[in-house]
């Protein structure tokens, strides 16, 4: 049996898709999260039925790429259809699920966010719509788990019984609407099963209003900011100074005393190297574990907590409409802020979401400069954990640098490419307070997920490293790129050899720099010449699939052109 989820963005399939099947889906309070669909098995009176989670959209109709993946999906035929409505929302949502009864596929509508519609005084009759509609209507509260038996229930009654009679069919198969028929439908139907009560805005719907203006807005966008990365950076050295040191303090002396007594030169070498300091050692077991554990995951743990608050709280979208206006200049437009909102947690997800944009244009815009200019999650923490003792303006010139680099790197590609770049609509969904269950689990995902990538790509890292530099490779590609690394951008000629590693992993690239005794002004430019230079490995290949070879050699060539250049002007600037 098949069941495909349908629905509006964000009327919280993914979660629902996450209870049913208990695949680990991250959700958040903005459209377009999924840009292509997932697949998972769920169990229903007994058998086991193949449920699809499709991308949001507003109609069959297609209107952007999105919407043609869902329609194809649909098209390839379902036992039943889990329509997802928005409660608070009813009259927009009706309209795709007209269209879905006029194809005559069994349906269930799962009536989200119940919960939310009750407390701003939207009162729904289910039953009324459900003989309104002639398919059953549940009532459901996906983020806590409520009515999603019932769903469960009614789907295996639907699937078993498709032409219910309680219900009736209301639509004959060969039956369509206009799209102007259908809307007069939905009024009416809207009419007779809702009723909304008056009553004062609360106190999120007042900062809804703030936080959309541009003189509030943007202020008010600057200081959330300063506080999340401020939270980020404190936090993580909290964690740092109690936990993490202690405990890699305590066990690289034993460690490498536990492995110097059993093993000699270059074994010893590979896995503690030839000191118990941390960050000189380079060993597997040593410099191997704690950047990852020691220095990443410290900063991380906060920096996705406080990622999904803002996903899941709604405010995200609220940026993209206040840097729409930048973003045209650039070719862009407020709905690339999903690609770089992916990108700070891993650039990945965040060149598959170039998808929601509309030209060539701007998939090649959006993936070359978010690629080129936001560092992901690990990186990140890893740049908070090398200049985070410095201070604040060492971090705060990194991405001073990387900002002004998205700027005028996008309005002379938007001069040099002359295509088209349409408009798009985005919804500005309404502030929902998190739910804490919610964002702990997105939060245990994504750091499983960094842990299961990070360790073992780091141990290779260090290994990779300790071999270079036993062998006199490092030396060897240090002097080859000296005038590159060390007369144009005044670092180490050791940094080469952290450049070469960077391109199988950039937080394991910058680790790199820390036994290399740099100064912070040093650190600043390496870290902004190893963001910028050359994508990780498993990017790179993303890239080949969405941009094409001949897309991702124009976007590389640029950012090493790039990087040489703006790595050469922080040298002169900030090196005496």
């Amino acid at each position: 049996m098949k069941i495909i989820l349908m629905g509006n963005p964000n009327v919280g399939k993914s979660v629902i898709f996450s209870r049913l099947t208990g695949t680990e889906v991250i959700s958040a309070n903005y459209p377009g999260t999924s840009v292509g669909y997932t697949e998972g098995r769920v169990t229903i009176g007994g058998t086991a039925a193949s449920l699809v989670d499709v991308p949001g959209m507003y109609s069959l109709d297609p209107s952007s790429p999105i919407e043609e993946i869902a329609r194809q999906i649909f098209d390839q035929g379902a036992d039943v259809v889990v329509n997802v409505v928005d409660a608070t929302n009813l009259e927009r949502n009706l309209h795709l699920t007209l269209q879905i009864l006029e194809v005559g596929i069994p349906t269930v509508v799962a009536l989200n966010l119940w919960d939310v519609a009750v407390k701003r005084g939207i009162t729904i009759d289910a039953s009324a719509l459900a003989g309104e509609l002639g398919v059953p209507v549940v009532p459901t509260v996906a983020v806590s788990g409520q009515g999603i038996r019932d769903l469960v229930r009614t789907v295996e009654e639907t699937a078993s019984q498709p032409s219910n009679e309680i219900y009736g069919p209301v639509y004959p198969t060969d039956f369509a609407e206009s799209t102007e028929q259908r809307w007069v439908r939905v009024g009416e139907i809207v009419s007779r099963v809702q009723r909304v009560e008056h009553r004062h805005p609360s106190l999120l719907e007042r900062l809804e209003d703030i936080t959309i203006r541009p003189w509030t807005g943007i202020p008010v966008a600057i200081l959330v900011l300063y506080v999340c990365f401020s939270l980020i950076i404190d936090l993580g050295e909290l964690i740092m100074a109690r936990v993490t040191d202690p405990l890699f303090d305590a066990y690289s002396r034993w460690v490498y005393a536990l492995v110097a007594s059993h093993a000699t030169g270059l074994l010893r070498d590979l896995l503690v190297g030839s000191s118990p300091e941390l960050l000189q050692s380079f060993g597997i077991l040593t410099t191997g574990l704690y950047i990852p554990l020691g220095v990443v995951l410290p900063f991380l743990i906060p920096f996705y907590l406080v990622l999904g608050f803002l996903e899941d709280l709604g405010y995200l979208p609220r940026i993209s409409v206040l840097l729409d206006a930048m973003m045209h200049r650039i070719g862009l437009h407020g709905a690339a802020i999903l690609p770089c909102v992916l990108g700070m947690g891993c650039s990945v997800p965040a060149v598959l979401a170039v998808r929601v944009l509309e030209s060539p244009k701007q998939r090649y815009l959006a993936a070359t400069l978010m690629t080129m200019t936001i560092p992901c999650a690990s990186q990140t923490a890893m740049i908070f954990g090398m200049l985070g003792q410095y201070g604040l303006k060492y971090i705060a010139m990194v991405y001073a640098t990387l900002i002004m680099v998205f700027i005028v790197t996008g309005l002379l590609l938007h001069r040099l490419i002359k295509e088209e770049s349409p408009e798009i609509f985005l919804e500005i969904p309404p502030y929902r307070m998190p739910d804490p269950h919610a964002l702990l689990r997105k939060t245990h995902v994504r750091l499983k997920s960094f842990l299961a990538e990070a360790v073992p790509y780091i141990g290779v890292g260090m290994l990779i490293m300790n071999i270079f530099q036993i062998s006199g490779f490092l030396h060897l590609a240090g002097e080859s790129l000296r005038p590159v690394v060390s007369v144009m951008l005044g670092l180490p000629s050791d940094a080469a050899g952290a450049l070469i590693i960077g391109f199988l992993r950039k937080d394991v690239g910058i680790g790199m720099f820390a036994p290399m005794d740099m100064s912070p002004e040093q650190l600043v430019i390496a870290s902004v010449v190893l963001a910028m230079y050359f994508p990780c490995v498993a990017t790179f290949m993303v890239l080949i699939k969405e941009l094409g070879i001949s897309g991702t050699a124009k976007s590389v060539g640029l950012r090493l052109a790039a990087s040489l250049v703006v790595g050469s002007v922080l040298s002169y600037v900030l090196i005496p």
